[in-house]
């Protein structure tokens, strides 16, 4: 179980990387056009999915009580997603780091989550 001060960190880092993580794909998404209605469908719809998904099934209230895998797999390709996304955009050093922390930040978290029930 992570001390108190170190769970509100990484509550609040997880929080921020899942905002991060709409503003990413919504980013990726304006960038695949060529004109603003072009742009507007998947630079809206890309964060509408992945912000449903996490809702249904990943997070903390989701809407349905899921088996941790499949919590977990959510997790993966949300944040997948949006380092795919950044990548694609050029940002490769980037991409990776918002991955790393991302692998680090969910595996703390759950792990904590574990513990604390």
């Amino acid at each position: 179980m992570l001390p108190t001060p170190l769970h509100v960190v990484n509550e609040g880092l997880a929080f921020f990387m899942e905002l991060a993580g709409l503003a990413l794909l919504g980013w990726w998404g304006w960038s695949t056009g060529q004109n603003t209605a072009v742009r507007i469908l998947p630079a809206v719809g890309a964060p509408a999915l992945a912000a449903t998904a996490w809702g249904l099934f990943a997070a903390p209230k989701a809407t349905f009580a899921v088996p941790l895998a499949a919590v977990l797999v959510v997790k993966a390709l949300f944040f997948g997603s949006a380092a795919a996304a950044l990548y694609s955009l050029g940002r490769t050093r980037p991409a990776l780091v918002f991955a790393a922390v991302a692998v680090v930040n969910t595996t703390l978290g759950e792990l904590d989550r574990l513990h604390r029930k």
